[in-house]
């Protein structure tokens, strides 16, 4: 990429004469690098550290919208490659975008699509130019370019449009890790031009975040990081990470990463994680999150606590009649008890996935307020220490 190229993208996107997401950094802990923060959007403020439910459908499994809302959620994931096949993004843009359509007040960020680059690997193709992709529904193909993600995701209406990347397998060869790195950053020219000629379809501004790959190799990070920041975006995920590799070398990883993003830009590693993955990638400097296990394990039984987790179709809760969680604070977790959620479990009854859900979404969103408040308060490091010890400490009650 020559350097006259690259001044012509630079301007595309600096032309945009204000920035359409707001950050603040309001606090950096002493002891670690957790930070404090206000994201702004066009559908309001969210305070960071940040956990995003994922909503791929345009609904986070088993809550409606007020019920998200009311776990302390402000900002959702939605999946622009699903929303694509279904319900189709006419008819999301005919609703009046994700918002109206799904009735939800807060801001949305969309998955570009890319990470199915990565999981749907025996029904897509990837070339320089863009992806070939057999639907998981019906078989039917579909080419996404980078150009047609962004149009795809103005379309939906995010708040935040992902960009389009190649997610390499954690346990890729280095060349094949090289490779996606190249197209990761060819296609995020083509996206960071293409996005600034166009305009938001349902009357809000709209921003880009570009996602360093790189896989475990520092140096293919750091080269990625160095040629992303040319580029100006108003945000950065951290991609590639969560698929498979030990949990030291994810640290380790993010830990490189965020050292080469600029302070004033919100970091987002995405996909990620457990309770404490969550806070130990807060103390390496990462703003935001998001991951499917709240969710997932809440449709299988299986509940977050500071002291592990619980597993409710186990036959020991039958007659526990404590509440679910009382240190979590939400409707479901304090207001029924675990004899109750194992009988609903154990009779299939739909209330028992959505109370679950609730509460383990509302466990995360608390989670990361906590953290927030003691980066403010200058005690994070403390917090995640004991945070840590006691979580890790306790079996999962099976």
């Amino acid at each position: 990429m020559n350097a006259n190229w690259l001044l012509r993208i630079a301007k595309y996107v600096s032309s945009l004469s204000d920035p359409l997401v707001q950050f603040t950094l309001q606090h950096t802990d002493s002891g670690t690098k957790a930070r404090a923060g206000l994201l702004k959007t066009a559908h309001g403020e969210i305070n960071t550290p940040a956990f995003m439910p994922v909503g791929t459908l345009g609904t986070v499994k088993a809550l409606n919208a007020r019920d998200v809302w009311e776990t302390g959620a402000r900002i959702v994931l939605a999946n622009a490659y699903h929303l694509y096949l279904r319900p189709g993004i006419e008819t999301v843009a005919n609703a009046g975008g994700i918002h109206k359509f799904a009735n939800w007040q807060g801001s949305v960020l969309t998955d570009s699509g890319g990470y199915q680059v990565y999981s749907l690997g025996d029904l897509r193709k990837i070339t320089d130019e863009g992806v070939h992709y057999k639907s998981h529904l019906d078989g039917s193909a579909h080419f996404f370019t980078p150009e047609k993600v962004m149009d795809i995701e103005r379309t939906i209406g995010a708040d935040i449009i992902m960009a389009f990347d190649e997610c390499p397998p954690s346990n890729a060869e280095r060349d094949v890790v090289e490779n996606a790195v190249r197209r990761t950053l060819a296609w995020a020219h083509r996206e960071a031009e293409h996005f600034a000629k166009t305009r938001p379809q349902h009357g809000y501004d709209q921003s880009l975040f570009l996602i360093v790959q790189g896989g475990v190799h520092r140096d293919l990070r750091e080269a990625c990081t160095r040629e992303l920041l040319g580029l100006n975006s108003e945000g950065y995920a951290i991609g590639g990470l969560a698929v498979g590799e030990p949990n030291e070398v994810m640290y380790q990883v993010t830990d490189w990463t965020t050292d080469l993003l600029p302070a004033e830009k919100p970091r987002y590693l995405m996909g990620v994680g457990t309770p404490v993955d969550i806070v130990e990638s807060i103390a390496r400097g990462v703003d935001m999150f998001d991951c499917v296990l709240p969710t997932r394990n809440a449709r299988n039984g299986q509940l977050f606590t500071r002291d592990g987790k619980l597993n409710l179709r186990n036959a020991k809760w039958k007659r526990d009649f404590s509440p679910i969680d009382p240190e979590t604070n939400s409707y479901a977790s304090q207001n029924f008890s675990k004899a109750y959620l194992a009988h609903l479990f154990n009779s299939n009854e739909i209330l028992g996935l959505m109370l679950a859900t609730m509460h383990n979404v509302a466990f995360y969103e608390q989670l990361v307020t906590e953290a927030r408040g003691h980066v403010l308060d200058g005690t994070f490091a403390e917090w995640k220490s004991a945070f840590v010890e006691r979580y890790s400490r306790s079996k999962p009650k099976v």
